[in-house]
C-alpha cells in the first residue's frame, strides 16, 4: 500500500462491537503530496476510494459518517466527525443489504408465538420502514426459556399489584432510596437458590459482569478468559487493568498449561507472583449452546488456587432437576464455584442480574460497586416478576407448574436437536442446552434462511460478523418450554425444506419417518 496511506484497522471489541478506522491521505488533513501533482493525487485517491466500494463524492455526511453541520451546504467547520466517514466494507456491502433479517420489531409479547412487525425498504434495505402489518410467527429467537415472558396466572396479577403499590422505576440507587422490602426478598431467595450464602441485584445483565469485575480484581491481578466468553465479561475484564490471559475454548487442558505458565512468569516486568488470579467460564455459551465442562475446570482451579467466576447468564433456571443451573445439571457443589453470575432476562421473563457468593464478597461489592451505588435499583414490578417466577419453579406457588415448564424445556431442547441431526443440519451444542446454533457459514445464506424462514411464518434469529468470525454465520434457535411438540414439528418442517432450498444441510439425512413417530407419541 501507499506509505502515505494509514493501514486500515478493524478491532473487534469481544463478541459485541467493531471499531472503524478510516484511510487518510495527508491532503485530506490539508497537506500536499510531495513529487505529485493536485490532479494526479486525487485520481490515485478516487481509485482507491472505488477499489473499496465507496462512491466518488459522498465520502462526507453518508451513513455512518456524520459532522457537524453549521448550515446548508457548509462542511465540518474544523470539528472532526463523530462518526468516521469512511464506512467499513462489511457493513456497507452486506450488513445494509440484509439489514432487514436483524432487530426485527414484534408487536406482543415473546411467547411461542408473537406478531413481526412488516417492514419496507425503497434503498435496497439501507433504510427500512415500519408499517401497521403484523405477521404472526412461530418464535425461535427469544430467551424465554420456561415462558414466563408472557401472561402467567401466577406471576402476571403479583406484578400488576406491585405496579400498584410500588411505582414503575424506584427513581433512586439502592444506598439512598432505592431498596423495597421485595429487593431484599429477591437478593434473600436468589442466595437460597442457588445455593449461597447471599446475592446482590444490578438492573442489568450486561452491567453485572462489565461493572463488577473491576471490582473484584485489578493491577497486579491475572484474569484468565474462556476464548467465546461473552462481550461483557471481555469489556468487564479490560476495563478492570488487570492483566487478561485467554484459554481455548471450554478446554479444561488449556487452562491448567495457562495458568502453569502464568504462574511461573508472575507479573509482566516484575515477574512478581499475582495478587490473585480469576478463572472466567459461562454456564452456557451463547453463541454455541455448549454446556461448561465445569467440574473439570473447578478442578484445575483448585489445583492452582484460583477463583471460579461462573456467568449462568443462559444456565440458570433453564437445566438442572430444578432448575438450578449448571451446577445442578453436572454434580457441582455451588460452594466450589466462588461467584456465581446469572441475569433475570432468560429464564425468569423480567430484566436485570445478580451476583451470588460469600457474605463477605457481597458486603464489599455493596460498598464499592459503582453499578450499586450509582445506578438506579431494579423496578419494582420486575423484581416481583422474578420473585413469583422463583417461587413457581420451587413450587412455592402450591402447583406442579414449574416442574412441568422445567421437563418441557428439557424434552424440548432435546427432541429438537437430535430431529436437527436427523435432517442433516450441522447443530452445535450439547444436550439439555436449549440454546442450538445451525451452521450457515457462508454470509450469503443469512439472508436467504432468514427471510424464507419468516415467508412460511418461522422467525429465527440469524447471528453474523461481528458476533461471530466472518466465515461462520449461523441461525441462534432458542427453545421454550411454551412451544408445543406441534410447534416443534412445524418448524422443523420449515426449516428442512428451507435447509435444502439454500443448501445448508451439510450431513446425509436420515428418511422423514422420523417425524410422524414423534408426533404420534404426543403426550
Amino acid at each position: 500500500m501507499n506509505r502515505h496511506l494509514t493501514q486500515l484497522k478493524i478491532r473487534r471489541s469481544g463478541l459485541g462491537d467493531v471499531k472503524h478506522r478510516s484511510y487518510l491521505l495527508p491532503r485530506e488533513l490539508g497537506g500536499e503530496r510531495r513529487g505529485s501533482g493536485r490532479g494526479r493525487g486525487r485520481g490515485r485517491r478516487e481509485k482507491f476510494s472505488l477499489a473499496l466500494g465507496e462512491e466518488k463524492g459522498e465520502r462526507r455526511g453518508r451513513g455512518l459518517g456524520f459532522t457537524r453541520q453549521d448550515g446548508e451546504g457548509e462542511g465540518d467547520q474544523g470539528y472532526a466527525p463523530i462518526c468516521l466517514g469512511l464506512e467499513d466494507f462489511y457493513v456497507r456491502r452486506l450488513y445494509l443489504r440484509i439489514q432487514d433479517c436483524f432487530g426485527r420489531p414484534i408487536a406482543s409479547s415473546p411467547d411461542a408465538w408473537f406478531d413481526v412487525v412488516e417492514r419496507y425498504s425503497n434503498d435496497y434495505n439501507k433504510t427500512l420502514h415500519r408499517t401497521e402489518k403484523t405477521t404472526r410467527c412461530l418464535n425461535l429467537g427469544s430467551y424465554n426459556y420456561l415462558g414466563f415472558a408472557a401472561a402467567d396466572e401466577y406471576c402476571t396479577p403479583r406484578v400488576i399489584q406491585s405496579l400498584k403499590e410500588y411505582s414503575p422505576s424506584t427513581c433512586s440507587v439502592r444506598v439512598d432510596g432505592g431498596t423495597t422490602k421485595l429487593h431484599v426478598e429477591l437478593e434473600e431467595l436468589v442466595a437460597r437458590f442457588v445455593g449461597k450464602e447471599a446475592a446482590i441485584l444490578f438492573g442489568m445483565g450486561y452491567v453485572t459482569n462489565s461493572a463488577l469485575i473491576p471490582c473484584l480484581i485489578g493491577k497486579g491481578g491475572l484474569i484468565i478468559s474462556d476464548s467465546l466468553n461473552h462481550n461483557s465479561i471481555v469489556n468487564g475484564a479490560r476495563g478492570s487493568g488487570a492483566t487478561v490471559r485467554v484459554f481455548q475454548h471450554n478446554t479444561p487442558s488449556h487452562l491448567e498449561e495457562v495458568l502453569r505458565e502464568q504462574i511461573a512468569e508472575g507479573q509482566p516486568r516484575t515477574h512478581r507472583p499475582w495478587k490473585k488470579i480469576i478463572v472466567i467460564v459461562e454456564g452456557i455459551y451463547s453463541m454455541e449452546g455448549e454446556l461448561c465442562k465445569l467440574p473439570e475446570i473447578i478442578a484445575v482451579c483448585k489445583k492452582y488456587k484460583a477463583y471460579t467466576y461462573l456467568d449462568e447468564a443462559h444456565s440458570i433456571g433453564a437445566v438442572g432437576q430444578s432448575g438450578r443451573g449448571v451446577c445442578e445439571l453436572l454434580g457441582v457443589d455451588p460452594a466450589d464455584v466462588d461467584i456465581m453470575m446469572g441475569t433475570f432476562t432468560k429464564s425468569f421473563g423480567s430484566c436485570g442480574g445478580y451476583i451470588a457468593a460469600s457474605k463477605e464478597i457481597i458486603q464489599y461489592l455493596k460498598y464499592s460497586c459503582p453499578a450499586h451505588l450509582y445506578a438506579t435499583s431494579m423496578s419494582p414490578p420486575a423484581v416481583q416478576q422474578v420473585i413469583s417466577a422463583i417461587k413457581v419453579i420451587l413450587g412455592e406457588d402450591g402447583s406442579s407448574r414449574g416442574a412441568q415448564k422445567l421437563a418441557r424445556i428439557r424434552e424440548n431442547s432435546n427432541f429438537f436437536r437430535s430431529e436437527l441431526h436427523k435432517m442433516g443440519f450441522e447443530v452445535l451444542g450439547d444436550n439439555d442446552s436449549p440454546v442450538m446454533p445451525i451452521m450457515l457459514y457462508n454470509p450469503a445464506k443469512i439472508p436467504a434462511f432468514s427471510r424464507e424462514c419468516l415467508r412460511k411464518n418461522v422467525a429465527v434469529v440469524t447471528v453474523a460478523f461481528p458476533a461471530t468470525p466472518l466465515l461462520l454465520a449461523r441461525a441462534r434457535i432458542c427453545i421454550s418450554a411454551s412451544h408445543t411438540r406441534e410447534d416443534l414439528i412445524k418448524a422443523l418442517e420449515v426449516i428442512s425444506k428451507v435447509g435444502d432450498l439454500i443448501g445448508v444441510k451439510y450431513f446425509p439425512a436420515e428418511p422423514p419417518k422420523h417425524l410422524i413417530q414423534s408426533h404420534n407419541k404426543l403426550e
